[in-house]
């Protein structure tokens, strides 16, 4: 699933080198934290939040069928 997720975050910045996903992973959830530069955060979360939305109803698909519940928080990285 973190590769999924890296591909698509990837695939929206510019600076691709300034991306950095981190899991924390337990039974039943999955929680990634999304860090990108502060130039590309509104890339990612897109105009009103829609790219985030559906960035977050992917990643909740994928982890239904292994089920488990996922989340996504973003972060500008410092």
């Amino acid at each position: 699933m973190k590769n999924l997720l890296e591909y698509l975050v990837t695939s929206l910045v510019d600076d691709k080198s300034g991306v950095e996903i981190k899991e924390n992973s337990g039974e039943k959830n999955i929680a990634f934290l999304v860090k990108v530069s502060p130039d590309d955060m509104g890339k990612v979360i897109g105009r009103g939040g829609k790219t985030a939305n559906a960035l977050r109803v992917i990643m909740s698909a994928s982890g239904g069928l292994q089920g488990k519940d996922c989340w996504l928080d973003f972060h500008r990285a410092e």
